[in-house]
């Protein structure tokens, strides 16, 4: 007879959405106000699934039909006369929908490249093409996540890639795409955290939490020992928490208790 002890302490919030195809969006833009008549010079979008990414990208760059500020270039370093010859956005609407369509979004500030985004397809006025956010499943914004694990703290896409050790030592301008790579692993260190499946207040109650042991013996459970690679793979996973946790992932101290 086998008696097995389930406690489930901790959990790897990166297992909420599995199934789910995310796409890591930036957009660089004249200015700063689409209602003032800006709009986006450059969109970059990288695929991930099951919080990998799969190689499948969308870079483009637009022709904005005016003059991009000259503070908005000290950003992103692009010139008028580098998208002079690009297409305008309507031109590759249908390509940025079919990439897109049915998918996850993560953004950095998202309320801003949304705004953009749906501001630019509003005014194709194409009755066969709706706004943009119609297209998504779903947005998440990682400035609110940062902001909700760290508040009062910097939360600005280069504040976070110092936090988890992520290099952007190539960042020299705030181009779309080299941001969307950055985000994809600040997204995945995020979300990587681990959190109290018994409550965030759970140290406020003192009283004892009790878990009942089951009889198993007519389940015919096979135990299936996890194989050299596997524990491997394992310990350089918690490695990498305890890093990022810096020192306080307990996963990580109660391996090296076990070893």
């Amino acid at each position: 007879m086998y008696v097995v002890n389930v406690v489930l302490h901790y959990i790897d919030l990166r297992l909420y959405s599995m199934a789910t195809r995310q796409i890591i969006l930036d957009t660089e833009t004249t200015g700063l106000k689409p209602e003032e008549g800006h709009k986006i010079i450059e969109l970059a979008a990288i695929e991930m699934i099951d919080y990998k990414l799969t190689g499948n990208n969308l870079h483009l760059y637009f022709n904005p039909e005016r003059i991009i500020d000259a503070e908005a270039t000290k950003i992103h370093g692009i010139t008028n006369e580098d998208v002079a010859d690009k297409p305008k956005i309507k031109e590759v609407a249908n390509q940025i929908i079919n990439f897109i369509k049915d998918s996850e979004l993560i953004i950095h500030n998202a309320k801003f490249d949304m705004a953009f985004l749906n501001h630019e397809f509003n005014l194709l006025q194409d009755k066969n093409i709706q706004e943009f956010s119609s297209y998504v499943t779903g947005v998440i914004d990682t400035l609110v996540i940062a902001r909700q694990k760290f508040p009062g703290a910097k939360n600005s896409l280069d504040a976070l890639c110092d936090r988890f050790n992520v290099d952007r030592t190539n960042r020299d301008f705030h181009g779309a795409l080299i941001d969307c790579n950055l985000l994809a692993q600040v997204y995945c260190a995020l979300i990587r955290e681990q959190t109290n499946l018994l409550g965030a207040d759970n140290k406020k109650h003192n009283h004892k939490i009790e878990f009942k042991r089951f009889n198993t013996n007519d389940l015919n459970l096979i135990i299936n020992h996890a194989t050299k690679t596997e524990i491997a793979n394992h310990k350089k996973y918690l490695q990498q928490l305890d890093k990022i946790s810096k020192g306080k992932s307990l996963w990580f101290k109660q391996s090296h208790e076990l070893d």
